[in-house]
């Protein structure tokens, strides 16, 4: 177990320089261009790259050493990040404010494109806990990814606001890249036992996604998780593309980062449970009724324009989401080989992620030219907006309300379902059959 929280200390090294350079860019494109469709083309292209990129990502973790992977992943974030910096210094004085600059595109493109490497060790992570880890402490050990993610997001989102704000996006960028080669550096020096990783007829050295596919549909129900998640993913893509918007529609964005950094200590609070606890026998029921909370904790916040009530809303959202993130990581740790677990979580987030693009690219601009007239100057004024307010912001609070309950139906019938009872069955078989 010392080895793998040397791995996870290392990844949150990681993450915490992604998380804190990210979230400062989302911030400042809309503070620059003050374009929503701008910030939503942003978070489409990432899950737009994540979802192509994954399952290539997955079988460089399955054909190489999960250390060399990593170390791969980070070089490869830090020459984007890199390339990031020379683009701003070269940048002309006043282009970062027009949303269709060459410049600030080339900006984006590079820091996104180096976000998206370190993408590579969301993959690896998992598979060091099957290596490192036993099978009865693997959950508990998935709640230390969840807390991973709850400490990077936490320390990035509530740094981010104020660095952004007094030091500016260059210096943000200048920091992720010192952090990324600390974290080179650590990784440099430890060991992860693995043995050679052979490619036979059964593991060739190749994308193999006809093998993969078999794999996945062999397993009862395994298609039906990937797709329950396909479709939170889906409705996902809409907090992506709308939640800094209406965030920063309530507060100042030093505030929102403040918030939001000291919201994400949710992630930790739900990680630190299940490290603690675990997911249970039926980790399956876990992550059912966790979406149905977070669900009706999205139909709620949005009902009105108050920074308490949309407060409380994200922390039950930081609280769950490391149950539903340890949940899927358990189950296929249980239940799919080793030799091919990176193909297999690379091909579910290629399926999974392949919802949030489409739902960002369409949301924003739906979002801009249907519901925020709706609610400023269209029939919402008087339909509902005696009581549920106009504006920018109401049009943006309808949208997660849709979306909500969209998401609370399908969970419900899914619960109920019988591919999800085979899966179940599946994971509560004993490890030698």
């Amino acid at each position: 177990m010392r080895t793998f929280y040397h791995v996870a200390s290392n990844t949150l090294l990681t993450t915490l320089a992604n998380f804190f350079l990210w979230f400062a860019l989302v911030f400042w494109v809309y503070l620059e261009t003050r374009s929503l469709l701008a910030s939503s083309i942003i978070a489409g292209a990432y899950m737009l790259i994540a979802t192509v990129s994954s399952f290539w990502f997955g079988g460089i973790v399955d054909h190489h050493r999960k250390k060399s992977a990593m170390l791969f992943s980070s070089l490869a974030t830090l020459v984007f990040f890199a390339g990031a910096c020379l683009i701003y210094l070269a940048a002309p004085d006043g282009t970062f404010k027009n949303a269709s600059s060459l410049w600030l595109w080339s900006f984006v493109c590079a820091v996104l494109v180096g976000v998206i490497m370190s993408n590579i060790r969301t993959i690896a992570l998992p598979i060091t806990v099957t290596i490192l880890v036993p099978e009865g402490a693997r959950d508990r050990a998935n709640g230390v990814s969840g807390m991973i993610m709850g400490l990077s997001s936490s320390g990035a989102g509530f740094a981010s606001g104020f660095a952004l704000a007094y030091l500016g996006i260059f210096t943000v960028v200048v920091m992720s890249i010192a952090i990324t080669i600390l974290a080179l550096i650590h990784l440099a020096f430890l060991t992860i036992p693995e043995d050679q990783i052979a490619h036979s007829e059964e593991n060739p050295k190749k994308l193999d996604v006809r093998g993969t596919m078999r794999i996945v549909s062999a397993i009862p129900g395994l298609f039906a998780l990937i797709f329950f998640t396909t479709f939170n993913n889906f409705l996902g893509g809409i907090f992506m593309a709308l939640m800094d918007p209406y965030g920063l529609s309530l507060m100042s964005v030093q505030a929102w980062g403040a918030l939001w950094g000291v919201l994400s200590l949710g992630f930790i609070a739900g990680g630190l449970y299940i490290t603690r606890y675990g997911l249970g026998t039926r980790p399956l029921q876990t992550l059912f009724t966790v979406n149905i909370v977070m669900w009706v904790a999205t139909l709620i916040f949005p009902l009105q324009p108050s920074i308490l009530l949309l407060a409380a809303g994200l922390l039950v959202w930081t609280l769950l989401v490391p149950f539903a993130e340890a949940t899927e990581h358990t189950i296929i740790q249980k239940v799919v080989p080793l030799e091919r677990q990176g193909r297999v979580i690379g091909f579910a987030q290629s399926i999974e992620n392949a919802a949030t693009p489409i739902t960002a690219f369409l949301i924003g601009p739906l979002t801009q030219f249907v519901f925020i007239p709706f609610m400023t100057t269209g029939a919402g004024v008087e339909l509902i907006g005696g009581w549920f307010g106009t504006g920018d912001g109401r049009g943006m609070a309808l949208t997660f309300i849709i979306a909500a309950a969209l998401g609370l139906a399908v969970t419900i019938f899914a619960m109920y379902s019988r591919a999800y009872r085979r899966l179940a069955a599946e994971y509560e078989k004993p490890a030698s059959a």
